[in-house]
């Protein structure tokens, strides 16, 4: 490969760009994870990473992706046979779902389009059938990365309430924590899993589970034989700072680093300044007369944007065309939507230069892939960016 001047612009919606100060956190020396320093680290690591997530419970960390972050969570607390229900909002709640069929899991799967986020009425109609309570527990993704989709945690647990239902609440935040408002403790969650490569700045291999009082009950009895994945294990090394077997030091460098960095802004400011950018885009979209994939403007996520391109077109077209010319890279389409939405991740270390940037090459990217469109949508993301500055 030929070298390219200036920095390459990492827009899919996760893993994000890593800030310099991070990277530079996790170059120090890894230090000996049995040793004192690192108890001392680690205790404090493990104590303010609760402040993210919006919690006063503990908060597991696991070397892993956010699919061991699914399995940890599922296994500390169900059998095979046990009743789940799920929900499709995209790509990543369908992959949980498969995940539990895997483990042998009896899952209903509500169905859905890709367009919408999760219905808390259909949750709710749901539980209500179950007059013998025999699910026992609801997963949902709070922020759906394949389609740009946010779904209303609260109203789902206000659902759960209000049909008399005593399931686990399971919630996968892993592209919401950092970028968008959570609050584990006052939405009665049960159990969120989280992850480092999104919001949270730091490079992929960070699994997490925020872990409340009601699960760590059930899991204490429940579950089935877990080794890896055991929180029972986790929990009484993290106690004094310490992981039961060798943890990713460098990438904990980095996540400390991360948790400095949003504390240092504030996490109502982190949401806002997401919530602006992602208007932003989401004018230049609807200026360039192409339609988002999700379509209900209250669901629409501040992580990303999903764009449809029109009919007869390819979006990994489109995408391919981006990255030849500027560099710049775009999510895919995954699943239903594969070859027909590309998606532009304005998430994490990013600000307003960046997302200028990577809207002016999509903007001349469409020109050069033939794709029908209006112009003007930088245009309309720059006056949008004006006006509320």
């Amino acid at each position: 490969m030929s070298s390219r001047p200036g920095r390459h612009f990492l827009q899919i919606p996760g893993p994000s760009n890593s800030p310099d100060r991070i990277l530079a956190a996790m170059a120090k020396p890894t230090m000996d994870h049995r040793g004192p320093d690192f108890g001392i680290f680690g205790k404090k690591l493990l104590n303010d990473i609760r402040g993210i997530f919006r919690t006063k419970q503990p908060v597991i960390i696991y070397p892993s992706s956010g699919t061991g972050a699914w399995e940890a969570a599922l296994v500390n607390l169900f059998q095979p046979g046990d009743r789940l229900l799920m929900i499709e909002t995209g790509q990543f709640a369908t992959l949980w779902q498969d995940l539990a069929l895997r483990l042998g899991l009896d899952v209903e799967f509500i169905s859905g389009d890709w367009r919408r986020g999760v219905q808390p009425e259909e949750v709710e109609e749901k539980l209500k059938a179950d007059s013998g309570k025999t699910i026992k527990g609801i997963c949902m993704v709070h922020n759906e990365t394949s389609t740009g989709a946010t779904s209303r945690v609260f109203d789902v647990r206000k659902a759960i309430d209000a049909a008399g239902h005593d399931a686990l609440f399971l919630v996968d935040s892993i592209s919401g924590i950092g970028c968008a408002d959570y609050r584990h403790d006052e939405w009665g969650v049960d159990v969120t899993i989280g992850g480092s490569q999104k919001g949270l700045m730091t490079p992929p291999g960070l699994g997490m589970n925020v872990i409340g009082p009601k699960a760590l009950q059930v899991s204490q009895a429940g579950g089935v034989r877990r080794s890896y994945w055991d929180w029972a294990a986790m929990l009484e090394l993290n106690s004094g700072g310490y992981f039961p077997y060798t943890p990713a030091t460098n990438l904990l460098y980095g996540l400390r680093e991360a948790i400095d960095m949003l504390n240092e802004e504030g996490l109502e400011n982190t949401f806002v300044r997401h919530e602006r950018l992602a208007s932003a885009a989401r004018q230049a979209v609807q200026a360039w007369g192409l339609e988002m994939q999700i379509e209900v403007a209250d669901e629409r996520s501040n992580v990303l944007t999903a764009v449809r391109v029109p009919d007869g077109c390819d979006a990994d077209h489109v995408r391919a065309v981006i990255l030849k010319n500027f560099d710049v890279s775009l999510g895919n389409g995954l699943g239903k939507v594969k070859g027909k939405v590309f998606r532009i991740g304005h998430l994490g270390d990013f600000n307003e230069p960046m997302l200028l940037g990577t809207l002016a090459a999509v903007e001349t990217g469409l020109r050069l892939a033939n794709v029908p469109h209006q112009s003007g949508g930088v245009d309309a993301a720059m006056r949008y960016l004006a006006d509320t500055a």
